[in-house]
């Protein structure tokens, strides 16, 4: 062989050792220092089954469960496996579209990758999750995800348990990475507080897919599968029969119930109106449930108890008295000759109810008969205290007092979203009158009004604080954690701490008020919360108020709101009761409260309070504006629909000439009605009755501004 040929023989080996060397490289980097490929080829034999495990039970005090399990099952889909599937079949299976199937696979990717599972349908019905068991070997990349769903036995509290639902991204990107896409945690109320506690720990199932994508057993006998761990259950402090009662009570009522243990500060009930049933945000519908509540203008998602502000009125006056006892601006026995207004500002207003007669001859007759230019005067007198300096410094002293009363200030109860409401600073007036203002200016600050406002919370705290005389544990729910440990302090211990913020206050300041509480109910303004057998303090507090709806101005009844507790020497019971648009304190809120305190005290109720039971809870006290309101609003959205995607089909039903008409709109303002009007005046004052409709020349008006449908106008009338 020539030197040529050799050489070139040479390097026709090194070529073939090369790519040999480089195959063999290959093999045992995939074989044996790669997992990619192993992983690839155990995804497709083997099946990685999330183990969700059972959220706590939060139980009441005597620890009935109110809030429970039971299980279902998300349909999970991973994009990447669904591979030659008959579509249609799996839509007809499923009872979807094929534009759905589309879509859900396309979120699926968007929010998970092709790679991982992602729930395609959530919750399915008994009558899906069977229909899919039987037939799932059809279709790849689709597999039942067993979920604990809550479920709520006695049909109560959802304003204050909350709800679960599936994380978002942002969940996600908050906790960390902790939560994986198809994890779902608590959206609100004490699911959301003690998600921690109540969450437990996911376990991993490993399952072996034959041929067919069938799961056909365990993995190496379960030697690599983790235990899912239930979550630690909540005891709270709830009464299950005080809360059905409260619920019941304030059921088709706009306004809220909170009644709070003084002596720890528990809340034994919470009620906000109007009620939803809380089973309807979880379950199969629970989405469209929840769209539906949140399109509801009577808010039936508030919860008004820790949300809702109202102008106190005169369940603010014993706070008031207090805070006078204790700069010693008056004494027990100081009266005032009240003809029936308060001239002392020039104006003879506010008037009160009572005229002459002794009725505010001292503090506790002034409370029993709420004199408004009782209260007033002294509210005059506290912040123009020569002591203090002038009228700012004094009314800034007053401020600190009402923040020591728990108003102006989120109490922290363990809620989110709780609000404040307002207690005016001295910045708010020197902004509105330009620094030039006086005790005159803002006199109905005096019995709970001007720019004044609280929460029904807030009010039955204030409460607490009068009965404990001067102090209050933070309201709060939970009682104890199940299995509780050192580190669950971050929950509890801000709930053991006593708050002494007025112990300074003298005990015969705090008697001569409750003396006077006392009164009211014996022979004032709220003999209705009378309970045999047992002393109770109350008082009462009415607002007048009107709103304008779409132009329209409404003139409505009282807000009727109500403050008590009992026994007077041995506090257990302190309630706060809120009704919008009802009337006076002592025609609705005060009888609610009365059968509350019965059922907790005594546990039952007289003959007496069973009749009052079955008028109140019978009772439609929903404003009438509401109807009105909803079509506006509608309208309003239909429109921003229009605008946003240009889709005519929702606005249709309100454009004037529509054959579709409102059916909220009343049956005493149909057009039937309207042509039969021969009165020219009396038929364009049922036409202001009907929704306004929506043509065409207003739709970029309404876009432009698109909530001038309500707004509130406040004046004062108390007892």
């Amino acid at each position: 062989m020539s030197v040529f040929n050799r050489s070139r023989s040479y390097i026709i080996r090194a070529i073939f050792l090369s790519v040999f060397l480089l195959i063999l490289g290959q093999l045992v980097n995939l074989q044996i220092l790669s997992s990619k490929y192993h992983k690839l080829a155990r995804d497709n034999a083997i099946f990685e089954k999330i183990v969700y495990p059972e959220r706590g039970i939060i139980y009441d005090r005597k620890g009935r469960p109110i809030l429970n399990n039971t299980i279902m099952y998300d349909l999970m889909v991973t994009p990447a496996e669904v591979k030659h599937i008959d579509t249609m079949a799996f839509c007809r299976l499923m009872e979807i579209d094929t534009a759905t199937f589309r879509q859900k696979i396309v979120e699926a990717i968007i929010k998970n990758t092709r790679v991982r599972p992602s729930i395609f349908m959530s919750l399915l019905t008994p009558e899906l999750q069977a229909r899919f068991e039987e037939n799932s070997w059809k279709f790849p990349g689709f597999a039942l995800q067993e979920r604990p769903v809550r479920t709520y036995p006695y049909n109560v509290g959802a304003h204050f348990l909350g709800y679960v639902g599936e994380v978002s991204p942002k969940d996600i990107e908050l906790s960390g990475g902790f939560y994986r896409m198809g994890d779902y945690r608590g959206k609100s109320g004490l699911e959301y507080t003690y998600e921690k506690v109540l969450m437990g720990q996911r376990g991993v199932q490993y399952m072996i897919k034959d041929n067919r994508n069938r799961l056909v057993g365990s993995y190496e006998n379960g030697a690599f599968d983790t235990i899912a761990i239930a979550g630690r259950g909540l005891k709270t402090f709830i009464d299950v029969d005080l809360q059905i009662l409260a619920e019941k009570l304030i059921d088709n009522k706009m306004g809220a119930v909170v009644a709070i243990d003084p002596k720890t500060g528990g809340i034994l009930a919470m009620a906000s109106g109007p009620l939803f049933d809380p089973n309807d945000l979880t379950g199969t519908e629970k989405n469209k449930n929840y769209s539906r509540l949140l399109l509801d203008v009577k808010g039936p998602l508030l919860n008004r108890a820790i949300k809702g502000q109202y102008p106190p009125g005169s369940t603010f006056k014993p706070l008031g008295a207090l805070v006078a006892l204790d700069q010693g601006i008056i004494t027990p026995s100081f009266g005032f000759p009240c003809g029936g207004r308060y001239y002392n500002c020039g104006t003879g207003k506010p008037a009160c109810t009572h005229a002459g007669g002794g009725h505010a001859a001292n503090l506790r007759r002034a409370i029993a008969n709420s004199c408004n230019s009782y209260f007033v005067d002294i509210y005059r007198k506290t912040i123009d205290n020569p002591r203090i300096g002038n009228t700012k410094k004094g009314f800034e002293v007053w401020e600190d007092y009402m923040h020591n009363f728990g108003l102006g200030v989120r109490l922290g109860i363990d809620l989110p979203s709780e609000d404040k409401a307002n207690i005016p600073t001295v910045a708010d007036y020197d902004k509105e009158y330009k620094g030039s203002w006086s005790s005159c200016t803002n006199l109905t600050l005096g019995i709970g009004q001007d720019k004044m406002t609280a929460t029904p919370l807030q009010l039955a705290n204030s409460m607490c604080i009068i009965a404990n005389k001067g102090y209050y544990y933070t309201p709060h729910f939970v009682d104890s954690i199940e299995n509780e440990t050192p580190e669950d302090s971050v929950f509890m211990n801000k709930y053991r701490q006593r708050h002494d913020v007025l112990t300074h206050i003298s005990d015969s300041a705090y008697n001569a008020v409750i003396n006077g509480m006392h009164d009211v109910v014996l022979h004032g303004t709220a003999r209705v919360a009378n309970i045999p057998g047992i002393e109770v303090c109350a008082k009462t507090g009415t607002a007048q108020n009107s709103r304008y709806v779409a132009g329209k101005r409404w003139t409505l009844k009282d807000n009727s709101m109500f403050v008590c507790f009992a026994p007077k020497d041995d506090p257990k019971i302190c309630v706060a009761v809120v009704v919008e648009n009802a009337g006076y304190g002592a025609t609705w809120a005060g009888p609610i409260a009365r059968i509350l305190m019965e059922q907790y005290l005594l546990d039952s109720l007289t003959p007496k309070s069973k009749a009052d039971l079955e008028r109140i809870s019978k009772a439609n006290i929903l404003p009438p504006y509401i109807p009105r309101l909803q079509y506006y609003t509608d309208s309003v959205r239909a429109v921003e629909w229009l605008k946003a995607y240009g889709d005519s089909s929702r606005i249709k039903q309100f454009i004037k000439g529509s054959q579709k008409k409102d059916t909220s709109a009343s049956t005493s303002s149909q057009p039937k009605q309207l042509k039969a009007a021969n009165n020219k005046e009396k038929q364009q004052e049922q036409q202001e009755k009907l929704p306004l409709p929506v043509r065409k020349e207003n739709w970029v008006a309404i876009v432009s501004n698109p909530r001038p449908y309500v707004f509130k106008v406040t004046n004062t009338i108390h007892n």
